[in-house]
């Protein structure tokens, strides 16, 4: 079976919230990019729990789940993405305390891991990943398909 990574798609202040990697040794060719927080399910959870712990741990917030977005399979990484609207709840952006955060050598490869914020109009000019979503994201917000 295909490895399942949820991510959720986080609106704070009319800011779509991302995962900025900087530094990043095991991508050569692509040093620097962005992501939505998320990740790899654990045993016996639920895509929308895997969703809320992923944010919890990569951003120190709680959030709603509000639906379902976007499903996507990633022949490269050999794995399915499903794509989660989530509403903030409560907490701190930018207070996550995950694995990537802990200085674990085993993340050094994986360069640095800075939650930001950003504007409405700059999310198709970043190199957020996956591109496909990126723009499914922009053409949702333009389309108001995306309430923010």
């Amino acid at each position: 079976m295909k490895r399942i990574r949820v991510a959720g798609i986080i609106f704070i202040d009319e800011k779509l919230a991302v995962m900025h990697r900087k530094d990043v040794l095991k991508r050569p060719e692509m040093p620097e990019y962005y992501t939505l927080p998320g990740g790899g399910l654990e045993e016996g959870e639920t895509t929308e729990e895997g969703t809320k712990r992923e944010v919890k741990e990569e951003f120190g917030i709680d959030i709603k789940i509000v639906k379902k977005l976007y499903e996507f399979t990633s022949d490269k990484f050999d794995q399915k993405e499903i794509f989660y609207l989530c509403e903030y709840v409560a907490g701190t952006f930018g207070t996550g305390q995950g694995p990537e955060f802990s200085g674990d050598p085993k993340y050094i490869e994986s360069g640095k891991y800075l939650p930001e914020l950003i504007e409405i109009e700059n999310i198709g000019k970043i190199n957020l990943m996956p591109p496909e979503i990126k723009n499914k994201i922009v053409e949702d917000i333009q389309n108001k398909n995306i309430q923010i």
